[in-house]
């Protein structure tokens, strides 16, 4: 399967506005794959840090990424004489809201993920703007954080979209048990539980798992992690390129990638594997 519906959308804006609406700049990197951003940037579209803001953005037009931003990152921007074009990911935009509405009540909002993730410091913003205080929100990123946690109930606890069903499952455990009032939102992306088990379907089918996608997405990573843990011998790689010989020494290899991964890319790899004397699943 390709790139989730919010990466592609975004990709797809930011073309659209490239080459005709002056400088196009997205904040952070748009998608988590080092070649496509490289590829991007030959469009004219150019990543920017936060940090990079303060002098560049002024008459140009800043996209937000499928993971979002803060409220208090995207009036920034605005402030700064940029304009912003909203690339979130729906999904998360239903993250953040939820995240306001239970912080307005006064609950503190969970986020069970990457704690420097930008989807994570999104929803964390949302929380933080709509309670009016960094007490209205805490980040766990495993069972063992949950079991640390020191904070005030009720809780709501939200996932970051891309996190393991199994890891989500532990860390709600650990909360419900230790808080009496509590609610859990499934606010994991379908598209990255579809992996997830078809990962699980895979393995049982091969001596060894490639999985293609950026070393700096989130969820490519979990999908890599995954694989290791199902026993099978496994790598991560961002380009044919990168498959090890030995891979080759395998009877049958599955191949995944990540949420963030360009359909060209995967087929470059499948095509590569094609060649050897594996075959691809």
């Amino acid at each position: 399967m390709g790139p989730c519906m919010g990466v592609k959308r975004g990709l797809d804006l930011a073309r659209s506005l490239a080459g005709s609406e002056g400088m196009v700049y997205t904040l952070g990197p748009l998608i988590h794959n080092p070649q496509a951003v490289a590829e991007l940037r030959e469009e004219g579209v150019v990543p920017l840090s936060e940090a990079e803001l303060d002098g560049r953005v002024a008459g140009t037009t800043v996209v937000i990424r499928a993971h979002g931003v803060a409220p208090e990152l995207r009036s920034r921007i605005g402030r700064l004489g940029g304009r912003v074009v909203d690339a979130t990911c729906p999904r998360v935009i239903a993250s953040q809201k939820r995240a306001a509405a239970y912080a307005r009540k006064g609950w503190t909002v969970v986020i069970a993920g990457d704690r420097d993730h930008g989807e994570v410091e999104g929803i964390a913003g949302h929380a933080r703007e709509a309670g009016g205080s960094d007490r209205s929100w805490a980040v766990v990123g495993s069972a063992d954080e949950a079991e640390a946690l020191q904070v005030e109930g009720p809780v709501a606890v939200i996932a970051q979209t891309t996190i393991r069903a199994e890891e989500y499952r532990a860390i709600c455990e650990v909360l419900s048990r230790r808080f009496s009032v509590i609610e859990i939102v499934d606010s994991i992306c379908p598209a990255t539980a579809e992996r997830q088990e078809a990962l699980a379907e895979l393995a049982r089918a091969c001596d060894a798992i490639v999985v293609v996608g950026g070393r700096n997405s989130a969820n490519t990573s979990r999908l890599y992690r995954a694989a290791a843990e199902l026993g099978k011998a496994a790598w991560l790689i961002e380009r044919a390129a990168e498959l090890p010989p030995e891979i080759f020494g395998f009877e049958r290899v599955g191949l995944t990638s990540g949420a963030s991964t360009p359909d060209s890319y995967v087929d470059e790899v499948e095509e590569r594997l094609a060649r050897g004397p594996a075959s691809a699943v």
